[in-house]
């Protein structure tokens, strides 16, 4: 009995630190948010989840090169919609952000700009895992 209380214990415990690092992570990517001049194209920081994926040019997203400058290219934060109305096609990038050649981007802006990257991301992943654990809650409310 013990040890399903241990595994009670640590799955809490889990869940716990998670929902901490959530609420630190939202409140660094609205540091960033406002730091790195977002709300310049995106007033409203919730209206950042409505975009599918976040993106950078001109510096490596990849774990084994995190952050590292891609030559002779420009540091832009991309962010991608889909229109599921629009014929052919369906995707469109809009640019949030351009900050300099990566060659000559500063060392802070550009871990800030790969850090709000990360942040978002972070955050997206728990809104679609919410999304998905509704969905699931539904169908089986529907089964019933």
């Amino acid at each position: 009995m013990s040890s399903a209380l241990d595994r009670l214990k640590a799955l809490t415990n889990k869940i716990t630190s998670f929902e901490g690092s959530r609420k630190e992570n939202k409140q660094k990517l609205q540091e960033l948010y406002n730091r790195l001049n977002i709300q310049e194209k995106i007033p409203n920081f919730d209206d950042l989840f409505e975009y599918k994926a976040m993106n950078v040019t001109g510096l490596s997203l990849q774990a084994e090169d995190l952050g590292v400058i891609k030559e002779n290219r420009y540091v832009q934060i991309i962010c991608i919609s889909y229109d599921k109305a629009a014929k052919g096609q369906k995707s469109k990038n809009s640019s949030l952000g351009y900050y300099g050649r990566s060659d000559s981007i500063d060392e802070a802006l550009k871990n800030d700009v790969v850090k709000f990257i990360l942040c978002w991301r972070f955050e997206k992943s728990f809104m679609t895992l919410e999304h998905y654990n509704d969905m699931i809650s539904r169908v089986n409310n529907a089964a019933s």
